[in-house]
């Protein structure tokens, strides 16, 4: 499945010439709370700057995909993502820690590339296990 490809191949092995390859050169965060790029449309360039701040966090990073739905324009996805805080997140220090947590993300596709995504996940438990909190 295209989307399973564009997880693993950009999200889990962070190929960022991958990119190109699944994501539309207009890309909107229609809602991901606490991400700096909410509500906006990235271009490819600023796609990969997004990766790179959340690699940079976590560089091991990766996304489990538990489930999938898709109709004519989206796919929805459930997913855990375990990594280690190796990087700033933020204000905050890196903590050394593991996480692991649940989340889901909506892809919407244009053209045939996925062309922004609607996002929710458990970020207090994040910052739970990362001990923020």
């Amino acid at each position: 499945m295209f989307l399973r490809d564009f997880m693993d191949e950009v999200w889990n092995c962070q190929d960022f010439d991958a990119v190109e390859k699944y994501v539309h050169s207009d890309y909107t965060i229609h809602l991901d709370t606490s991400d700096p790029w909410e509500g906006k449309t990235l271009d490819h360039l600023t796609f990969k700057k997004r990766l790179r701040y959340s690699f940079d966090s976590f560089p091991d990073m990766h996304f489990d995909i538990r489930s999938a739905i898709e109709d004519e324009n989206h796919v929805a996805i459930t997913w855990i993502l375990t990594g280690t805080n190796l990087g700033m997140i933020g204000e905050f220090q890196p903590m050394q820690k593991r996480i692991k947590t649940n989340g889901m993300t909506i892809y919407h596709f244009k053209d045939g590339l996925i062309c922004g995504h609607t996002q929710v996940f458990d970020r207090k438990t994040v910052m739970q296990q990362l001990g923020f909190m």
